[in-house]
């Protein structure tokens, strides 16, 4: 008897320490889910095994297919993704053994994914205590940072920091929320890159990155999924015409969608846009089983994660894939609720109140919100450029147009460029794009400045009545790494009309919105009450430039666009929208980037600044008409307004520096210079005494 119990104890701990060199027989993670997942009472609405719907499978599928490199999820809220993340950590953990981690926007979010979602699955899937011995005691394989299993670890950590993108090396990698991270992360770059890079040399890699969308051209989750090989979206087959599409939301005057009357939430149905027929939310649910993932390139995922070309035939995965999923798939969420939902937030949109709505877009449509904004489009823009009426300077029919009476220069500064675009101006703030010049370099290298100087002082345009033109002001942008470098050049060369601008992004009240003076350190010598730095109201000029592309006719307020301008000036010039946006004072509407450049437009508000420095707009037709005499008369390379015609002056701002007004010689022209202050002249006088 002793020996058979001594055999038997033998044979256990054989077969104790052979297990973790054993190798499981291959799942599919859609049949593994289904065998081992359990929903957990914290954080489902019924505690139970996990019956996963159809339009889940696919994506479940397709994460566990180690072909596919790359999943992205845009999606709604109530569409079961935490569940299907947390299955997936399950699953590599239990299965493939893989190292993983996961990453949540902030560390306090991590916090609450492992305490309100994590441990309760780790709890309550049998099959992962015989991987996590250390679960049910504080121990360091078991805390808010790490998850270590037999065979296996899983890191768990906050987006915002590069810190937490190093020293990790996995198979397996989660970005859970995607649109809330910080779109650069401590200047290191795009988190989804970041991530990737701690997958390189992974036998089988595999980034997981899905979220609910936020604002429209910003949200990092869109921009994702365009860069996918393919979008999906779950079709279902019409039980009426057996054509298949998917479930959308449509619109008042779209042929499909849902559609309700009276604003009765109880009568809506979905329009099928092939046979115009109406299906209840019932006839959905019987067609789900059927369904399948179809991509615009004609291929389809099956329930079981098979791909198919548009010809029906078995192929190969993509190797990054991207799915779309909203709230009416749900089978837990009636379609009668999404409409109500719906009418409440729009009726308060009705009266000014949009947040509702945009959190409707976001976490029920899973579509990044846009809204009522003002843009300039790009289409737009491109149909109203000119091509006979003038052309950039290289061009044989360059000329500038004769009503075209002023040259103004905004200049955009970046970390190795120089932009400048030069507008001109007549009565009225009629405007056109004279040239854009972009000067390569490092703006802390002299050479740089001296560039800009001989484009600005010596550049000539031929005008039409015969006379050549110079630029007659300049405003040069101080933000960004090299305040000192713009501030020195504006002083050297403030009596050519050269001026420090920088952007007041909200709260100004004015384009001309104020100034104030400056030190400037430059290569170590401090210059006290070095040059007078201008605000620039940026919200208002983009408002006055919107207003004035709606005009069609020639004359005043007409903007006219160059034909020889290039795409991408016309991407850059219509890069930016007016949008809701929340600021430490409330939230404001604020004209925002869609894209990373957009300095074609920066410099056209620098030149709007000028026009309102200059007080153009309350110029006589007197003046007008003397400066084209003027032009039509002097010598080249003189270009200069008429003498001022007599008027009131504006009273000063409380934050302007003002010195009092000398009297005018003969050939002063009628246009306002920065100011200097009586400090300054003080010193200067005091130290040519000393000398």
């Amino acid at each position: 008897m002793e020996v058979r119990d001594n055999r038997a104890a033998i044979a256990r701990a054989l077969r104790r320490g052979l297990a973790a060199f054993a190798v499981a027989e291959p799942t599919p993670m859609v049949n593994w889910t289904q065998k081992h997942f359990y929903l957990s009472a914290e954080s489902s609405y019924i505690e139970q095994r996990w019956d996963a719907w159809p339009f889940q499978r696919a994506i479940i599928a397709s994460i566990g297919n180690d072909d596919i490199f790359e999943v992205d999820v845009m999606k709604s809220a109530r569409v079961g993704y935490t569940k299907i993340i947390l299955a997936s950590i399950a699953y590599f953990a239990q299965h493939k053994k893989r190292n993983q981690v996961l990453w949540q926007p902030t560390d306090s979010a991590r916090d609450e994914f492992v305490k309100t979602e994590l441990e309760p699955m780790l709890r309550d899937v049998d099959v992962m205590h015989g991987i996590f011995p250390s679960r049910l005691s504080r121990h360091k394989d078991n805390t808010l940072l790490v998850k270590k299993f037999i065979g296996s670890m899983l890191h768990l950590r906050g987006g915002k920091s590069a810190d937490n993108y190093r020293r990790l090396s996995v198979s397996v990698g989660y970005l859970d929320e995607f649109s809330s991270f910080d779109s650069n992360i401590d200047g290191e770059g795009d988190p989804g890159k970041l991530a990737a890079k701690r997958l390189e040399g992974a036998t089988f890699p595999k980034l997981v990155i899905g979220s609910t969308p936020k604002i429209k051209g910003k949200c990092l989750m869109e921009k994702r999924t365009e860069g996918a090989d393919a979008l999906y979206e779950f079709h279902i087959r019409c039980p009426h015409c057996s054509e298949h599409h998917p479930i959308t939301w449509g619109g008042k005057d779209e042929p499909h969608g849902f559609k309700w009357i009276d604003r009765d939430p109880e009568t809506v149905r979905h329009l099928c846009p092939h046979c115009g027929t109406l299906q209840t939310q019932a006839e959905y649910l019987a067609a789900a089983e059927d369904g399948f993932w179809y991509a615009s390139d004609g291929s389809t995922i099956d329930s079981c994660g098979t791909f198919r070309n548009r010809h029906g035939h078995i192929v190969g995965p993509h190797r990054r894939i991207a799915f779309h999923v909203w709230t009416a798939y749900s089978p837990m969420v009636s379609w009668q609720q999404i409409v109500k939902e719906f009418l409440e937030a729009y009726a308060k949109a009705q009266i000014g109140d949009d947040q509702e709505l945009r959190t409707f877009w976001n976490t029920t449509l899973g579509r990044t919100w846009e809204g009522e904004v003002d843009k300039i489009e790009l289409d737009d823009l491109k149909n109203r450029a000119e091509i006979e009426s003038f052309a950039l300077p290289g061009k044989d029919d360059n000329l500038v147009p004769r009503r075209c009476l002023l040259l103004l220069a905004g200049c955009d500064t970046q970390d190795n460029r120089l932009e400048v675009g030069v507008w001109g101006i007549g009565k009225g703030g009629e405007l056109w794009t004279v040239d854009h010049h972009i000067i390569f370099g490092n703006p802390a290298e002299d050479e740089v400045w001296d560039s800009l100087a001989k484009y600005l002082f010596e550049s000539r345009f031929q005008h039409e009545c015969g006379q050549q033109m110079s630029i007659y002001a300049s405003a040069i942008d101080s933000g960004g790494h090299h305040a000192n470098a713009v501030y020195e050049f504006a002083r050297k060369n403030r009596r050519r009309r050269v001026f420090a601008v920088r952007g007041r992004p909200f709260g100004e009240k004015a384009i001309k919105d104020g100034a104030g003076l400056v030190d400037i350190d430059w290569r170590g010598k401090r210059v006290k009450q070095g040059v007078v730095l201008w605000h620039v109201g940026t919200n208002l000029a983009k408002d006055l430039l919107h207003s004035r592309l709606q005009i069609e006719t020639d004359g005043p307020g007409r903007v006219h666009l160059s034909n020889d301008l290039s795409d991408e000036w016309f991407r850059q010039f219509s890069g930016e929208v007016r949008e809701s946006r929340r600021t430490a004072a409330g939230t404001k509407t604020l004209w925002t980037a869609r894209r990373k450049r957009v300095e074609a437009l920066d410099c056209a508000v620098y030149a709007l600044w000028i026009e309102a420095h200059l007080n153009l707009a309350r110029k006589t037709d007197a003046w007008w008409e003397a400066l084209a005499r003027k032009l039509e008369a002097i010598e080249p390379d003189d270009t200069k307004p008429p003498d001022p015609a007599p008027g009131p002056q504006p009273k000063a701002r409380r934050d302007q520096v003002v010195t009092p007004k000398q009297p005018a010689k003969a050939a002063t022209p009628d246009v306002p210079v920065a100011p200097r202050p009586r400090a300054r002249v003080a010193r200067s006088t005091y130290l040519r005494a000393r000398r």
